[in-house]
């Protein structure tokens, strides 16, 4: 017992460390936290997006345009239905308070729908598929361009598909290692690859393509229709009240009204304009990046023209607007698989394939492989030559050993003892000639011969065991 009562918190905490009841390891920490729960893939999803509500909502990672929006639609229309529509629906009629109310709901609930939703994002290719997309694309330009350095980066490659009789390309994406499909484009704001790709727009706050494009056309033409509800219903209530009062003492009483005008003065016209040009592209079956780009423009020549446009203005429209919505690709609220246990790759950070590797595997299992080349028949020691290497102690851990029996010859005393069994039974040949060893006389005395040496005589003398002359010889051996 140490003093001050010592041994009484180091039994507790000894015995804190024990859990007989649990199922790990014993190595495993006491305080280990329990599985955490698997992830979704919105959570390690590679795009510049965020996600809310679980995955369910997605938008761009610059927001601050969008909520701009947002105040400018709630405070005109919260001023418009707190000044102005009691004193229109008073003097005039109470459905204009009605109507502002059935378009102010519906340009909320189509720009949410528009800034919530996926715009068509492609995924990305997994690692194996990637791999094997470069594998076809990549001995072309291996041969075309030499072997790349590390900073190199190859021209864009393409490849060309019929649609409709007209020729488009392919583009291959760097980033998302895919080519993408036709009229897709890459977004360097939200770094995706997007279908049937419009445009960024950061009023909105995220990309307008194939899957929220009908409810972006919604948004900016009942927004149109807003601006101008509200800018001619505040010019009417001004106009009402300075007949009335004067058009100064009209601006006094409603200070609200004049602020609203002005906010709907300069933003008509560019909503107005902008929900003119996509009605255009919409009944002719177009994109605005394909409009900004010319793709389909008669410019580039008479064969030119756009293969998606149904030749029909209505047939446009309604493709376009009452077409079915395509699901979701990327599947944001899903879980993520556990990945398939990969092996280790060697130590040295080189990877090896085939046949390299399992080599290596067996020189690192078989320690004698890392050593000196064994000395095969044919590089025995010839007349002339002498023995460089050394004595059997210095053998390394994992080497084969001479049987304890046997003690180490040495060329005095071995070879004087086995090669007469050469010159008795000259009818077996065990050696060739070119295989025989040197005579005693010719090895320096005292030199040591080497273990392979020894072990090649003696594999060579177990060839003809059934001899009797050979047994013999290897029980002199055994008895030297």
């Amino acid at each position: 017992m140490t003093p001050g009562g010592g041994s009484g918190p180091m039994k507790d905490c000894e015995y804190s460390q024990i859990s007989t009841h649990s199922s790990s390891s014993p190595m495993e920490s006491p305080h280990k936290k329990k599985k955490s729960a698997p992830k979704r893939k919105w959570e390690v999803f590679p795009g510049r997006n965020k996600f809310f509500c679980n995955g369910r909502i997605m938008m761009a990672r610059q927001t601050g345009v969008f909520y701009l929006t947002l105040v400018l639609i709630l405070v005109t229309s919260g001023l418009f239905f707190a000044f102005d529509c009691p004193y229109l629906s008073e003097k005039i009629t109470p459905a204009i308070p009605a109507i502002g109310g059935i378009l102010f709901f519906f340009v909320m609930g189509t720009l949410l729908r528009t800034s919530f939703s996926d715009p068509g994002v492609l995924p990305r290719a997994t690692p194996d598929e990637a791999a094997d997309l470069e594998r076809q694309i990549g001995n072309t330009e291996d041969i075309a361009n030499g072997s790349s350095s590390g900073g190199y980066r190859p021209p864009p490659r393409t490849k060309e598909v019929i649609i409709n009789g007209q020729t488009v390309k392919l583009k291959y994406c760097f980033t998302c290692k895919i080519f993408r499909p036709p009229r897709a484009s890459h977004c360097s704001l939200c770094d995706n690859c997007v279908e049937r790709f419009d445009h960024h727009c950061p009023w909105v706050g995220n990309c307008v393509g194939k899957r929220n494009y009908r409810f972006f056309y919604m948004f900016i033409l009942s927004l149109s229709f807003l601006t101008v509800f509200i800018f001619a219903f505040v010019i009417t209530h001004v106009i009402l009240r300075s007949q009335q009062t004067g058009f100064l003492n009209a601006l006094k009483d409603s200070p609200a009204s004049v602020l609203e005008a002005v906010v709907c003065f300069f933003s008509v016209w560019s909503i107005v304009g902008l929900s003119g040009f996509h009605t255009y592209l919409i009944s002719s079956n177009q994109t605005t990046n394909e409009d900004i780009k010319g793709s389909w423009s008669n410019k580039r020549g008479k064969e030119n023209y756009n293969p998606y446009s149904y030749g029909n203005i209505f047939t446009n429209c309604c493709a376009a607007l009452c077409g079915p919505l395509s699901p979701s690709l990327i599947d944001r609220r899903g879980f993520i698989q556990p990945d398939t246990p990969q092996l280790a790759g060697p130590s040295n950070g080189i990877t090896m394939y085939g046949a390299t590797q399992s080599q290596s595997n067996m020189a690192a299992a078989t320690p004698l492989l890392q050593s000196e080349p064994s000395i095969t028949s044919e590089e025995l020691p010839l007349p002339g030559k002498t023995s460089i290497s050394g004595p059997c102690a210095a053998l390394t851990l994992g080497q084969p050993t001479p049987p304890s029996s046997m003690p180490n010859l040495t060329s005095d005393s071995g070879l004087t003892d086995i090669i007469p069994l050469k010159e008795e039974h000259e009818g077996h040949q065990f050696l060739t000639p070119e295989e025989a060893p040197s005579p005693p006389g010719m090895l320096p005395s005292g030199s040591p011969i080497t273990h392979s040496h020894t072990m090649h005589v003696l594999s060579l003398a177990s060839q003809d065991s059934l001899h009797e002359d050979s047994v013999r010889g290897l029980v002199k051996l055994s008895s030297v």
